[in-house]
């Protein structure tokens, strides 16, 4: 396909995306509706005392939404365009049972009459992977899927025993680990010393479901055990409360905020004002279908990427003004409250309590730069942000600086680039003591990329994955977004050349006979990694056969896309637990960078005799 046939797309495209902005110019985007948020929502409104029939009618959509979406082998999957898992499918099935049952002493909640034969088939699946549906066997299996890292495990037992699907309650939570919830109360400084993690986006759900585990235990344990909880549970209410954004939904996150809102009700706490703001943020956050995302939204993530799509594409008339004021509003100015993380960076969402994050701050730095901001003191605050945030070995974790134990402070290929070119962007315009730091920083990150590189060529990320795969990996992502950084550095080294090399290798062996990629050459293309790929390999030096390949990428997406084709976004993100999600704006952000860059292609050398004009 000829590259000016690509521009028409290109064209339509850019605008169905500047189409998408919210009335303050930004984007909010719109993950995936999700089972697992949906049922968690539903059985958190569904237990809570004195449920209006407001509340009854969002559960009973949610259940018919529930329903509706249930797979024909029974199973629910992380979005409805996935095949089922074990935990998604508990949990669906341990609400179902709530609602069927009788109703927790109000009014509003009364039974549900649910299908039998979602029931059955829900419970057939579930025994063909766990074995049984007996609480044993259910509570093996689970935990096998998480294997060491209970901060998992224990929310999902959890909401398993609260509805009912564990036997009983004291036979339920025997099966249960406890974890130390109480070390939240310990400051931060402490937790440090023994290498404890100090982040974990569970840490409010722990604490109410420490709070909420039988009673009996404690009575059983004599006076000083019950005189310690009674201290102990106010304390940690208020640290709930302090952990809580104004919104009242940690994390923004509805599976975490319906976590603490059945663990304070279990424990006869549903009246507390933490519990009433977790049930008031599920509310507001229901989708008019009856269902719940995951997150509320990726405002700032979505929106530094639909700047760099923008910006990259000059046809497209594009005036940032409103999102360059608006990077800056969001720009993390205290510490946080939940992490610990210092001001400086920037978080997924612009709603109040967003968490700081590398992924987040790095594209909102290269957004920043892209509109022309000038290096001022709060640009500088967010470089040295990420600065701080690198790990001894030399790459970027996600949340905080630590031992690589967990993906909160695991150093990851796809963040350890996306500082990278951060720090290239800005290193040009900083006085020499800043493009010092920048230019160390970067080295130390390179050097991590090299040591990280797979034997084939390829990177593996951490928060991209395609469920295609067994390992459910996606190196064609991982890869595309280091050689992307790689393509742009100002002084490269010789390894670093070798390392773009064979990664540029292994990027065009993935790319499959029709133009498009997948996670690798084995799995369905879709618009995002091909996007992607047609990213990394469409670089003005690119060698006549990587550049080839960039083309033919291109052509694929016009193929596919077209002026008027649906914007179909494909589960390729990977959330906390390793859950799955869409997001709506990845297929057009990512397919106009992607055209934009074929389209601003040096035209290639001459290979011979140019032919005279007639």
């Amino acid at each position: 396909m000829a590259k000016e046939n690509l521009k028409p797309t290109l064209l339509a495209l850019g605008t169905r995306l500047l189409a998408a902005r919210d009335a303050r110019g930004v984007w909010t985007g719109e993950l995936s509706d999700s089972a697992l948020s949906t049922a968690l929502a539903v059985t958190a409104l569904h237990q809570a005392p004195g449920a209006s029939t407001d509340d009854a009618s969002r559960w009973r959509r949610g259940i018919a939404w529930l329903l509706a979406t249930q797979t024909a082998d029974g199973s629910w999957g992380d979005t409805p365009a996935l095949p089922g898992n074990l935990a998604t499918t508990a949990i669906v099935w341990a609400t179902l049972n709530d609602l069927r049952g009788d109703a927790p002493g109000n009014a509003a909640a009364e039974p549900v009459p649910l299908p039998a034969d979602a029931m059955r088939r829900a419970e057939a699946w579930i025994a063909r992977r766990a074995g049984s549906i007996e609480p044993a066997a259910l509570v093996g299996a689970l935990r096998a899927v998480y294997g060491a890292d209970r901060t998992f495990a224990v929310p999902i037992l959890s909401h398993l025993a609260w509805c009912g699907a564990l036997g009983a309650s004291r036979q339920a939570w025997r099966a249960i680990p406890p974890l130390p919830y109480a070390l939240a109360l310990l400051p931060r400084r402490l937790l440090a010393l023994p290498r404890l993690h100090v982040v974990s986006y569970a840490l409010p759900a722990l604490i109410a479901i420490g709070v909420a585990r039988p009673l009996a235990r404690i009575r059983a344990g004599g006076r000083r055990r019950r005189n310690w909880r009674r201290w102990l549970v106010p304390a940690l209410l208020r640290r709930l409360g302090q952990l809580q954004p104004s919104h009242g939904g940690y994390l923004d996150a509805a599976p975490l905020t319906a976590f603490v809102a059945l663990g304070l009700t279990a424990a006869g706490f549903g009246d507390n004002p933490v519990a009433g703001r977790c049930r008031g943020f599920l509310r507001d956050g229901q989708r008019a279908n009856g269902a719940w995302p995951i997150d509320t939204d990726l405002s700032l993530w979505v929106t530094s990427l639909a700047t760099r799509a923008l910006t990259a594409a000059p046809d497209i008339p594009f005036d940032g003004a409103a999102v360059l004021a608006h990077l800056r509003a969001t720009q993390q100015r205290v510490r946080h409250p939940f992490t610990g993380s210092a001001p400086g960076g920037w978080g997924w969402s612009d709603r109040a309590g967003a968490v700081p994050d590398g992924d987040d701050t790095a594209g909102a730095l290269i957004a920043l730069h892209r509109l022309g901001a000038p290096l001022d003191r709060a640009i500088r605050e967010g470089l040295l942000w990420l600065v701080n945030l690198q790990n001894r070995d030399g790459g970027l974790p996600t949340f905080c600086r630590g031992w690589g134990r967990l993906p909160f402070d695991r150093s990851c290929p796809d963040l350890t680039a996306h500082a990278c070119a951060a720090w290239n962007a800005w290193s040009g315009a900083a006085d020499r003591s800043l493009h010092n730091l920048l230019v160390r920083s970067r080295h130390r990150a390179l050097r991590y990329l090299r040591r990280h590189q797979n034997s084939d060529g390829s990177w593996t990320p951490l928060w991209f994955g395609n469920a295609g795969r067994a390992d459910h990996a996606n190196p064609v992502l991982g890869t595309a977004r280091v050689l992307t950084t790689l393509a742009d550095l100002r002084d490269g080294t010789a390894d670093a050349a070798e390392a773009r090399a064979r990664g540029e290798a292994w990027l065009c062996a993935a790319q499959q006979a029709d133009g498009g990629w997948g996670a690798d050459a084995a799995t369905p293309a879709t618009i995002e990694e091909t996007a992607w790929g047609v990213i990394a390999l469409a670089q003005p030096a690119a060698r006549p056969a990587v550049r080839a390949a960039a083309e033919r990428g291109a052509a694929w997406l016009a193929r596919r896309r077209g002026n008027d084709a649906p914007c179909t976004p494909a589960p390729i993100g990977l959330y906390f637990a390793s859950l799955w999600y869409a997001e709506k704006l990845y297929p057009l952000v990512w397919s106009i960078e992607a055209l934009a860059r074929v389209l601003a292609l040096p035209p290639p050398p001459s290979s011979g005799t140019t032919a005279r004009e007639s």
